[in-house]
């Protein structure tokens, strides 16, 4: 394996204008690539700790230069001119320089930018792309696209307590074929939301964030948009949610709030398989809050077989809680975010694991990205089978899915495309 001759970092800035951290690397064998760190605006307790300055001064207390002065100093001191063997070397050395439980010493966001970045200066050096660094039986597999259309939650500040309505284009016979169907959707969602006098302003993910009165109109919105643009609704395109529940939690009463309403977890899990039937929604993320194990489970019970049920902050990327997972049967699909655990072989590990032992995979961007197309590579390289990239909107979202589509093209006849999440058993197709 080749040693590191030159590394850097730097302040940049993340899609939300907060300050994040680039590292920049080279090889001994000509291998050069930068990193850029994600941020979220929703994180679970259980993420690796993203490490900033805390200057009220500065950057409102967001600055970075604490992560960049030790990718600078310490890192760089301890990664210069050393051979490593692999990625996980390299991944094991730094978290042993952290010597923390949560990569809270130097930072997850710092770690993270080397990790990433020796990551493409491997694919570089061998002058492979990205995705094709790992070799893995073809065909290659190109992810569905869960496309977020309308914000809500942390993402959004129009009332809406889930944080995602997201279109999944089940019936698309190619990835490039899934864009056009949601990019036609979303074009047909704005006029709707224009003509109906409603905001067309975007979250951070890039979907309308309209003042709506509750969440099942941001559905009917989804479904006359869907129609009015010719598709049908449960063999086109099905819908997602990410309800990020731990937001919605009060933990004094153990009770959720949404639609200004109170529910207990047996009420929450009734009125979810409720509206799956009859929006049908292929995917739920995050139903309930970070630790709570039996809502999850009983969910499951009631409509795993036909509903992805999808762990973001009860798992964050995390073996350790992926395992607990596992034996509490409590979810079937597993997001993926790379700065939740801060390397890449743990990521890389994560998604083993995963996929393993059945569990659905979701590559996934953060609510403050940048210009790194990291991610669209990872979904291929991986074989995951789906990806959240944000809405059809906002540079740095959709700079991920004209990756994919240069990547779907270098692959032609190679690059398979099918919905690889639960199939309903029963779809009111309109």
């Amino acid at each position: 394996m080749p040693s590191i001759l030159y590394l850097d970092a730097q302040q940049v800035f993340d899609s939300r204008g907060t300050p994040t951290i680039e590292v920049e690397i080279k090889l001994n064998n000509g291998g050069h690539a930068s990193f850029i760190t994600p941020s979220g605006a929703s994180c679970g307790s259980k993420e690796a700790l993203e490490l900033r300055d805390g200057d009220p001064k500065r950057y409102a207390g967001k600055g970075v230069s604490l992560a960049v002065k030790h990718v600078q100093g310490e890192i760089a001191q301890a990664l210069l001119g050393k051979n490593f063997i692999s990625q996980e070397e390299l991944d094991q050395s730094l978290i042993a320089l952290d010597g923390t439980p949560n990569k809270s010493r130097l930072g997850a966001n710092a770690i993270l930018a080397v990790s990433g970045a020796f990551f493409k200066a491997l694919a570089d050096g061998e002058k492979k792309p990205l995705y094709k660094l790992i070799s893995n039986p073809a065909p290659y597999l190109m992810p569905m696209p869960l496309v977020n259309v309308i914000n809500g939650g942390a993402h959004a500040n129009n009332g809406l307590d889930i944080q995602e309505f997201m279109l999944v284009p089940i019936g698309a016979p190619s990835f490039s074929e899934s864009l056009r169907y949601c990019a036609e959707v979303f074009y047909t969602l704005k006029a709707l939301l224009t003509k109906l006098g409603l905001s067309t302003a975007v979250g951070d993910e890039g979907g309308f964030a309209p003042m709506l009165k509750s969440n099942e109109q941001a559905l009917d919105l989804l479904s006359e948009a869907v129609l009015k643009t010719g598709y049908k609704i449960g063999s086109d395109i099905a819908f997602a949610l990410d309800v990020a529940a731990t937001e919605l939690f009060d933990s004094k009463n153990q009770t959720y709030h949404i639609n200004k309403r109170e529910f207990n977890r047996e009420e929450l899990a009734n009125w979810y398989e409720k509206i799956a039937k009859d929006y049908n929604i292929c995917s739920i993320e995050d139903p309930f809050g970070e630790n709570d194990y039996e809502g999850f489970a009983k969910l499951m019970n009631q409509i795993g077989s036909q509903v992805q049920i999808v762990g973001d902050d009860l798992f964050v990327t995390n073996e350790k809680y992926i395992k607990l997972g596992i034996e509490k049967a409590c979810a079937n699909a597993v997001l993926i975010k790379m700065n939740q655990i801060g390397t890449i072989s743990e990521t890389l590990n994560a998604i083993r694991l995963s996929q393993k032992f059945g569990l659905k995979t979701i590559i996934s961007h953060r609510s403050g990205e940048s210009e790194d197309t990291t991610i669209a590579d990872l979904a291929v390289l991986t074989r995951a089978g789906q990806i959240k990239c944000g809405s059809m909107s906002r540079g740095e979202r959709i700079a991920k899915y004209n990756r994919l589509l240069r990547i779907e093209k270098e692959l032609g006849t190679q690059a398979l495309f099918q919905w690889v999440g639960p199939e309903k058993a029963s779809r009111r197709i309109c």
